[in-house]
């Protein structure tokens, strides 16, 4: 093989990777899986810290972390669209 056809080759598997890694970061899979362990680490927490109702009040935290998460891909565009321009 020769050291430009190494090169693409080289090329496209780097590519699959990345397009792997992209598909995972915007799965919905990816987004149920945190959103379960936000809350299960937050009602560990405050079962720990001997808070009243841990189950109930863990979903308050859990929400505010989905929903600042959700937004993120709004303001990345319009990062994006005014800010980072070339």
């Amino acid at each position: 093989m020769t050291s430009l056809e190494e090169e693409v080759k080289k090329i496209q598997e780097r590519n699959e990777r990345v397009e792997l890694d992209k598909a995972w970061e915007t799965s919905f899979f990816r987004k149920v899986v945190i959103t379960i362990l936000t809350y299960f680490f937050i009602v560990l927490f405050f079962v720990f810290a001997q808070l009243p109702n841990p189950f109930i009040n863990a979903i308050v935290p859990t929400l505010g972390f989905i929903l600042s998460t959700l937004s993120l891909s709004f303001f990345k565009q319009m990062w994006l669209k005014h800010i980072y321009k070339d």
